[in-house]
Parts: structure tokens; sequence; C-alpha cells
């Protein structure tokens, strides 16, 4: 029950804030825009600094890219995110991941009555670039060990459904799908293991390499400039699965805000708050703060 109010808080407060200024409609035909953007952050101490503390640094890229298509009364919103972070502290035997997604989304429309109603259809893909670990210190030799636990297409998300779509512009809307199929997908290495547990990897089966979902979703986007060159991001996903535990709502809420310093260098500030408890029954946060060197085309 607390992660259903938390779901609904997030929900209205997204659709709450997410308000854009009034834009001219875009012509029809085929509409495109992509950002790169690499973001990077250090601390360094020297050997005499009594404070504490220690030496590190972290990179981060990222690469947003959307390509449209309107005809009339028809929309087809395409778009593509890649992100991928790493980041070394001072002796630590090896780097690690502070962020690794890459995920396609795409969401047909038809209006209904010159309304801000569309009948919709979406497909979401999601996975990561490369191999997750857990890390932990052998007890004998004091050394800091590491064990596989994810790479790619294990896991990979898979979601489709049609639904009904409330959109404003391409910078304001919201997708409600009640009957989504969702598939999860894992390598069967891990769910073979020798004393595995039936859904512990993701919630899928001893000795299987898929999951199948049937629940409910909704998605919402959200991006309007908080102060001048001071612009919020705003990402929202729910999923709830009507075959088991309808009321473990699934959260994954991303948020960018950009401060621009001028045309190519910003600020950034990242975050995300994710609950699956297929995964883990918690809360996993991502933060990332830096300095951003920023490509449009």
């Amino acid at each position: 029950m607390k992660r259903i109010l938390l779901s609904a808080l997030l929900l209205i407060g997204f659709i709450g804030t997410a308000q854009e200024k009034e834009e001219e409609p875009l012509p029809d035909g085929w509409h495109s825009q992509g950002k790169f953007q690499l973001l990077f952050n250090q601390s360094a101490f020297n050997k005499e600094w009594t404070g504490g503390g220690t030496s590190s640094v972290a990179g981060n890229l990222m690469l947003d890219y959307q390509l449209n298509y309107k005809k009339g009364s028809f929309t087809w919103d395409n778009k593509l995110l890649a992100n991928y972070g790493l980041t070394k502290l001072n002796g630590d035997e090896f780097t690690r991941k502070t962020s690794d997604r890459l995920e396609l989304n795409s969401i047909a429309g038809k209006q209904i009555n010159q309304t801000n109603w569309y009948y919709s259809f979406f497909t979401n893909f999601r996975t990561q670039f490369s191999k997750g670990y857990e890390y932990f210190e052998d007890p004998a030799s004091g050394t800091e060990n590491r064990v596989e636990t994810t790479h790619f297409l294990s896991p990979a998300y898979l979601q489709v459904g049609p639904g009904m779509m409330w959109k404003k512009n391409d910078n304001f809307w919201f997708n409600i799908a009640p009957a989504t199929s969702r598939f999860i997908f894992v390598d069967k290495d891990f769910t073979s293991a020798p004393g595995y547990v039936d859904g512990s990897y993701f919630g899928v089966d001893q000795g299987k390499s898929s999951r199948y979902e049937l629940g409910a979703s909704f998605t919402g986007y959200g991006k309007f400039e908080v102060v001048t060159n001071v612009t919020m991001e705003n990402t929202l996903s729910l999923y709830s699965n009507y075959l088991d535990k309808p009321g473990n709502v699934d959260i994954d809420y991303l948020m960018n805000l950009e401060m621009a310093i001028n045309k190519f260098l910003s600020a950034n500030l990242i975050f995300q708050a994710i609950y699956d408890d297929n995964t883990v029954a918690a809360f996993q946060i991502r933060e990332v703060f830096g300095a951003g060197f920023n490509y449009t085309f």
C-alpha cells in the first residue's frame, strides 16, 4: 500500500510540475533531434591532507536521440537513450560502473476529435551495455574480488501494449496502457546455477531464460524551464503485474537538471529512483553531479 501511495504522489507531482509554455505545432513529416553529453567530476587529496577523503575520478557519457513523425492526426515518437558511467577510486583494484542503460521508446498515436487525447500503442525495450559485478573482500587474503551478476541482455525488458495517450506537445505527455505485456529476458546460466531459488534472479524461475507478465503501465514525460538557462527533464514509469502481487508497483523515475553555462558547457544533476522487487525489495537510488560538455545535432 505504501508503494501505491508513493506512486500516486509521484504521478500527481509529475503532472502538477511538468507544465510547458505553448509551442507552435510542428509541420507534417519527420523531425529529429539529438544530444551527446559528457559529464566529468574529480576529487583529489595529497598525502598530507588530514581531513580524510579518497581521490577519485568519474565520467559519464549520455546520448539522447529523438526521431518523430507526424502526419495529420497521426504521430509516431521514437527516443533512444544511452547512458554509461565509470568511476575509479584511488587504491581500488577495479574500475566500477556508476550508470549503464540502453533504452528504446516508441509510441504511435491517433488523435481523437482534435483533442489532446490519442489512441496509442507503445513499445519499450531496456537493457545494459556491459557486465555488472558484486564486489566483496576475501576474508583470507583481504584482497578485493568480484563476481559477475549481469551483462548485456541479462536482464533485458520488453514492454508492449495498447492504451490512451494525453499529449500537449513533445515536451509534455503521458500514456496509460491497462493491458501491457512485459517480457524479462536473462542468461540461462544465471538461473541454472547450483542452489538457485525460483524467482531470485529478476523473477525468472530456475532453468528458465525468460518471464512473462501482464499488467498496467503508466509512462510520463515532462520537460520544462525552471528559470532562465535551467531545464528540468522528468521521466516516470509505473508498472503493476496483474499475475503476481499487483500491489507491488514497479517505479522508475529519472530526473535530469541541466544548468547551461553556454552552448557547449553545462552543470548537470541526474537523479534516478527505481523500485522493482524482482530485483531487490528496496529502492535503488542513483545520483550523478558534474560539469558537462554538450553537443546537439
